[in-house]
């Protein structure tokens, strides 16, 4: 037991003098964002943050960094094709954010995501053909909201060399990019919207609603957008795919618009990857989690691993085939590893980084959002849900069992080792 102690002691103090070596105070116990209360289902707060769905380092400024929304707060309809927006005027935004040397952090500026016309674009589900994932947005009363055709589930963000921004999403799933004010530039979809011819793989509308293009970054050379599906997709369909472990990375050449696929395999079925960053051209630190809350179940996993491109096969194929690469006639999500090995596919390799529970002690369910303050800290951010979370067909406060306090966005540091590159 002492031994035990002793060891955690030593991580705690550890992870306490590595964030004060950058300057900031943050440590095991992070440093919450602001929030304001934006409204309340019944006696329950509807807190205004969010800011957690991804996150990116400030190329200007090492204490400031940018963190993104995601469609805003909804709980789960009364069928599994329905969600409740109880703000269906939310507008998803960017957040800039700056770390003061006493471990706060404090909002800078705030910057809503506009259509190309500089309307106000809002969170609700894109119409059928344009990105639609089937879902029925309704107002607290059960009056059907209306499509935007606009609309987005921002979930990852890279920032250019000019400062624009790229955002990907949980409809279409699209990557779009927005000028330095939020205003759209370029709509990059399976289907629907496109510009200039180019569009992401056809394969990629397959993706499971709610489990879209969670994760994305730019290479340091500012020339490619490298950007990770959550889960499996539900190709041909969510019945017929049984590699549950299976998710696709690709990339996107901004100059020419060519695409590449790559497959990560997941530690379990229906696993989350929801943040990736770029380290070069061909490394990457990405997450994996699962949707257990730490406190409430065993083993629970938030880890970071770090993946070389390099080292899988490419799966790349007609940038309209519906179902992408076929292997002995089945969609790749039908086979199974063997069989894939068997054709001459792997997947990337990947090596443990940092396990956040087990080393750190991470309260949280939902890890999204990371960055690098320099070479030896990463730091970390959870998605918080506005504060609110769906149990039995009701809207409650989201409370974190691990600690027993409200969720809330959080921003960790964490010492880590990385290899140098080869």
């Amino acid at each position: 037991m002492k031994k035990k102690l002793l060891a955690f002691l030593c991580v705690a103090i550890s992870t306490v003098a590595a964030a004060q070596s950058t300057g900031l105070v943050i440590g095991e116990k992070g440093s919450p964002l602001p929030y304001q209360v934006m409204g309340k289902i019944g006696e329950v707060e509807i807190r205004n943050g969010g800011y957690g769905s991804s996150a990116f380092k400030d190329p200007k400024n090492a204490n400031r960094f940018y963190a993104i929304t995601d469609r805003g707060p909804n709980a789960d309809g009364p069928d599994g094709n329905t969600k409740i927006f109880p703000t269906p005027q939310f507008t998803p935004s960017i957040g800039h954010f700056e770390i003061a040397s006493n471990g706060q952090i404090r909002l800078l500026k705030t910057i809503p995501m506009r259509r190309p016309d500089g309307q106000l674009l809002t969170g609700l589900p894109n119409p059928k053909g344009l990105g639609s994932t089937g879902e029925r947005a309704l107002d607290m009363t059960g009056k059907v909201l209306p499509n935007d055709p606009y609309g987005i589930d921002s979930e990852g963000l890279a920032i250019a060399p000019d400062g624009s921004f790229w955002v990907s999403d949980e409809y279409g799933p699209h990557i779009v990019h927005f000028d330095t004010q939020g205003r759209e530039l370029e709509r990059i979809s399976p289907v629907g919207i496109q510009t200039q011819g180019r569009k992401l793989p056809a394969v990629l509308a397959a993706r499971t609603p709610n489990r879209g293009m969670e994760g994305l970054t730019i290479t340091p050379d500012g020339k490619t957008l490298v950007g990770t599906m959550q889960s499996t997709l539900s190709n041909p369909d969510k019945q017929s795919a049984t590699n549950k472990t299976l998710v696709r990375i690709v990339t996107f050449d901004l100059k020419s618009g060519k695409t590449r696929q790559y497959l990560y395999r997941q530690n379990g079925n229906n696993f989350s990857n929801s943040e990736i960053l770029a380290l070069d051209n061909h490394r990457f630190l990405v997450d994996e989690r699962d949707s257990a809350f730490p406190g409430a179940a065993p083993d629970v996993q938030k880890h970071v691993y770090l993946i070389d491109l390099r080292t899988g096969t490419e799966v790349s194929s007609d940038v309209n085939a519906p179902s992408g690469l076929l292997i002995n006639g089945k969609t790749l999500e039908q086979s199974s590893w063997a069989e894939l090995a068997q054709a001459g596919i792997k997947p990337v390799g990947k090596s443990l980084v940092v396990d956040l529970v087990k080393t750190h002690h991470y309260p949280h369910e939902k890890f999204e959002g990371m960055w690098l303050l320099d070479k030896n800290h990463l730091a970390v951010i959870n998605d918080d849900d506005f504060g609110i979370v769906n149990q039995d067909d009701k809207v409650i406060t989201k409370i974190l069992p691990a600690t027993g306090k409200i969720d809330a966005n959080t921003v960790y540091v964490y010492p880590i080792h990385l290899p140098q590159s080869h």
